[in-house]
């Protein structure tokens, strides 16, 4: 069953797809997409540790989430927010005294964009 916005939901999964197989040629493919460099000597590490990362997450698919209420954070935890208290004194007039330029208590900056 598809909700109105096309996402799957757990009363019907989505069919499992093929896994992926990866090869050194997968490994520096994704390499160049994320503009970063693997040693030759590294390649075979990467393919096996993709490999693991692939497997996992084959693993998680085949859980059964039927039932399980979706989080928007595993902690539903709340931020805890110190007081809105004012703890210094206004030295505006401190500061813009050795301003180069103010004007109306702003600092005026030369133009960067005509």
């Amino acid at each position: 069953m598809t909700q109105d916005n096309g996402t799957h939901t757990a009363e019907q999964p989505v069919a499992n797809q093929a896994t992926l197989h990866v090869d050194e040629h997968l490994v520096l493919r994704v390499a160049e997409l994320s503009q970063l460099h693997i040693d030759t000597g590294d390649i075979h590490r990467c393919v096996q540790e993709m490999t693991q990362v692939l497997a996992l997450v084959e693993q998680m698919r085949d859980v059964d989430t039927t039932g399980v209420e979706p989080m928007s954070h595993p902690l539903d935890g709340h931020q805890t927010l110190r007081a809105d208290e004012i703890t210094e004194s206004d030295q505006r007039s401190v500061f813009q005294a050795i301003a180069p330029e103010t004007a109306a208590g702003f600092y005026l900056v030369p133009r960067v964009v005509e």
